[in-house]
């Protein structure tokens, strides 16, 4: 399944969550293979200290796990953590950081990255919002829809924390209701049916003159 794509081709998805996120990172990882041609990016809301999912990660997927840094290059088959503290946007390729908009309440650092990728990234849009306390992520779902992205939403069972998933099911703009694990087979579908997509167009035959 794996194949090439251009810079900003690529599907795109993002993971939003806070607490109890950990365990739906980990579950979800586990279930997503490592040439599936697209890039993983988990926006954990954190303000407080620095974040450690680039260390704890690692052992649960086949993908690299990289902290972001201002001007990384976005890749297919990488995991990639937003740092503490930083709002995360998109443009040409690359990720971009600037200091957090919303300092003081709950952080809205997912709602800002998915608005970035809504403007500026040209492939298949993903979003799935994961346990957390609060609503982030919920306020720019319906704009993912609108630019002919997908939007999943955990179940809320599953989640050790359901008010973000639940915020997120609330904006009506929810396509599936999963499990991580469910989440991660959905994703794998989504990656199959664009690989196909590039496939075909790829090797359209134009008609001569």
């Amino acid at each position: 399944m794996a194949h090439k794509t251009g810079p900003g081709n690529f599907p795109i998805v993002c993971v939003g969550g806070s607490a109890g996120g950990l365990d739906a990172y980990i579950r979800l990882l586990k279930c997503l293979p490592a040439d599936m041609g697209v890039a993983i990016v988990i926006v954990n809301h954190i303000t407080l200290f620095p974040t450690q999912l680039h260390e704890v990660l690692p052992p649960f997927t086949p993908m690299p796990v990289e902290l972001i840094t201002e001007n990384l290059v976005i890749e297919p088959n990488h995991v990639f953590i937003i740092p503490a503290n930083r709002d995360l946007h998109v443009e040409n390729g690359v990720f971009h950081l600037k200091p957090i908009s919303k300092p003081r309440g709950w952080p809205d650092v997912i709602t800002v990255f998915l608005k970035s990728l809504t403007e500026y990234w040209d492939g298949k849009l993903i979003a799935v919002i994961v346990s957390g306390y609060d609503g982030d992520g919920a306020a720019a779902l319906c704009g993912i829809k609108e630019a002919g992205g997908i939007t999943l939403a955990q179940k809320l069972g599953t989640a050790i924390q359901p008010d973000m998933p639940e915020s997120a099911i609330e904006s009506g703009c929810i396509d599936f209701v999963l499990s991580p694990e469910d989440i991660a087979k959905e994703i794998v579908r989504i990656a199959q049916r664009e690989d196909m997509a590039v496939t075909h167009a790829s090797t359209v035959q134009r008609p001569h003159p």
